[in-house]
C-alpha cells in the first residue's frame, strides 16, 4: 500500500455513495487514497463550511494541505491514477467532454438521494434504524 496522499470524502447519508465509494476502497488505497465519510468528526473539524455545503459534493482532502478537490475534479484526480480509467479521464478534460462530464456530475449529485431511493440503497440513517 502507498503512503496516503489524501482522502476521498463521500456523503454517508446517500445510499449510492455509501455503497459505491467503500467498494472502491482497496483500489484507491493501492494508489495512496483513503476513504472516509464527510460526516466523520475529523472531517468536520478540518473543513470549515456549513453541513449543507459539506455534503453538497464529493470531496478530496490532501495530507499536504493542498487545496481540496471538489465534485467532478475528485473523479478526475482518481481516474488520472488508474491506468484503465485513463481513456475516461482524457475524455473528461477535452473541452466538450469536460462540459459533459461536469454536467453529468452535477445532475447526478443533485439527484443522488432519488437515485438511491429508486435503487433501494439504504442511507446510514436507514441502516441504523433497521440495525
Amino acid at each position: 500500500m502507498s503512503e496516503t496522499v489524501g482522502h476521498v470524502l463521500y456523503d454517508d447519508t446517500c445510499g449510492f455513495c455509501r455503497s459505491w465509494v467503500p467498494k472502491m476502497k482497496p483500489m484507491l488505497e493501492k494508489r495512496g487514497i483513503g476513504v472516509a465519510p464527510l460526516q466523520a468528526g475529523w472531517v468536520r473539524e478540518r473543513i470549515d463550511i456549513t453541513p449543507e455545503e459539506l455534503v453538497a459534493n464529493i470531496r478530496m482532502i490532501f495530507e499536504d494541505e493542498s487545496p481540496d478537490c471538489v465534485g467532478a475534479d475528485v473523479y478526475r484526480f482518481v481516474m488520472r491514477r488508474v491506468w484503465w480509467l485513463w481513456p475516461v479521464y482524457v475524455l473528461s478534460i477535452v473541452p466538450v467532454g469536460r462540459w459533459l462530464f461536469e454536467k453529468a456530475y452535477r445532475k447526478f449529485a443533485a439527484n443522488r438521494y432519488k437515485i438511491s431511493k429508486a435503487c433501494r440503497l439504504p442511507s446510514a440513517d436507514e441502516v441504523q434504524r433497521d440495525g
